[in-house]
């Protein structure tokens, strides 16, 4: 495994003696070990990605209209358990031996919850898991999607874990060697912003995973506000943060790189907290074998309309890069509130990154940014960085996105920066009120 001894650890280390953002508890704090420069200019910025966001919106565009079953050529480590609107497994650390990997890593930290149960291999038996969801009652139903029911559970020894049931019909015609692949994905991970994987059942017709229970619902429930509740602009900030080390840590610090392949809004769970934990690792698998001389992996089409990268969807070979460019899709939804597609929108509305971007580049991204967030300097001077962030994440050829790692850094510095504009704006309210008539002008131009 990689050495995390790396910029990612010392944040880790510097978290509880630095302050966090206002308003977002247990957060990181800033990294000096950003190269992002936040100096670039609107006006230099407008003309230098005028031609490549035309190419990224027409590249997202492209992604609803391929075609979602071409030939499958890859080997049976693909994994297609597990749907990718439920709310799914994360793991914890171990070899591929089985053997538990003690490891100093600042991604084998535990999370806020109160499992007493260790984290692991466990084969469970089919009557604990009927115990810990009483018969699979109904009232404990907590998610459905195309592949199983997720279910509320608690073991004998307490811990609350989400119980992910597979359908007798996704495997009539399968050996369960995607089964097995997922399990063994998850086994190979343990990160603080990955759902933790507590072990799984396979018997006859069943096909079982336990997984960690994160109480606060999906990052797409908090935007769409369904308690009631507005994440404000800071606490967007650390959830892209704590996703992109998530991301990073798959891509870098695994025993073998692992790809995603479905980072979206509804697979990123929150806790009370507002920590965010990827999850849903059903369409994961290994990225190429580097030191072999392999650039990609060539693999049938799998994820959600709206967040699969373009150049994948046309050539089939996948990359690291079709996460990030998932996460760019993911950072326009953040700022945004939107979902990456609004059918009932007007039509050049409707494909909500290319919307966006455009508007940034013609100089009017405070038109984009959701509307029940606050208007401030600091929110718009953030927002857009984000939106520039974004436009790199989704450029039409990999080779021109940047690594989840770099992505980080980036963000780090969009963090400080904002921090800082916020303390500034309390003592100059003619800021934010010349950004509110300019947002008024802009809305009226815009009718």
């Amino acid at each position: 495994m990689k050495s995390p001894n790396s910029m990612f650890s010392r944040r880790r280390r510097d978290h509880h003696s630095s302050s966090g953002s206002v308003g977002t508890p247990d957060r990181f704090t800033y990294s000096p070990c950003s190269t992002y420069s936040s100096s670039n200019s609107s006006s230099q910025r407008s003309k230098s990605v005028k031609n490549p966001v035309k190419i990224a919106a027409r590249s997202v565009a492209d992604a609803f209209v391929a075609c979602f079953t071409p030939p499958e050529s890859e080997n049976s480590s693909s994994s297609n358990f597990g749907d990718s609107d439920l709310h799914k497994p994360r793991s914890d650390g171990s070899t591929q031996g089985g053997e538990r990997r003690r490891s100093t890593s600042i991604y084998d930290t535990s999370n806020n919850s109160k499992h007493t149960r260790e984290p692991g291999n466990v084969k469970f038996t089919l009557d604990e898991i009927y115990k810990a969801t009483k018969n699979f009652s109904p009232s404990l139903k907590i998610g459905q999607g195309g592949f199983g029911t997720v279910y509320k559970g608690r073991l004998e020894d307490g811990t609350l874990v989400a119980v992910k049931r597979a359908k007798k019909k996704v495997y009539d015609n399968h050996s369960g060697v995607e089964f097995q692949s997922e399990v063994r994905t998850l086994e190979k991970i343990e990160h603080l912003n990955l759902v933790k994987f507590y072990g799984f059942l396979e018997h006859e017709e069943e096909r079982i995973v336990v997984v960690e229970y994160v109480s606060n619902g999906t990052l797409r429930d908090h935007l769409d506000c369904i308690n009631g509740n507005i994440l404000d602009f800071a606490a967007r900030l650390d959830i892209a943060i704590d996703v992109v080390h998530a991301v990073t840590y798959l891509h870098m610090y695994t025993d073998h790189p692992i790809i995603h392949r479905d980072i979206k809004s509804s697979n990123i769970l929150l806790t009370e907290n507002l920590r965010a934990k990827v999850a849903d690792f059903g369409f994961a698998r290994l990225a190429a074998d580097t030191e072999s001389g392999a650039t990609h992996v060539s693999t049938q089409v799998k994820g959600t309309a709206g967040y699969l990268d373009p150049e994948y969807l046309r050539t089939y070979q996948l990359t690291e890069k079709s996460d990030v460019y998932s996460f760019g899709v993911l950072l326009v939804e953040l700022v945004t509130g939107r979902r990456p597609i609004e059918p009932k929108r007007e039509l050049k509305e409707r494909i909500t990154p290319r919307w966006a971007l455009k508007k940034f580049v013609e100089g009017d991204a405070i038109l984009v940014l959701d509307p029940r967030l606050e208007r401030s300097a600091a929110n718009i001077l953030a927002l857009e960085k984000i939106l520039e962030l974004s436009l790199s994440c989704l450029a039409s050829n990999r080779h021109n996105r940047p690594t989840m790692r770099k992505c980080a850094e980036i963000l780090w510095s969009i963090r400080k920066d904002h921090g800082e504009q916020a303390g500034m704006d309390l003592h100059s309210p003619f800021s934010n009120a010349r950004i509110n008539i300019l947002a008024g002008k802009n809305e009226k131009n815009e009718l």
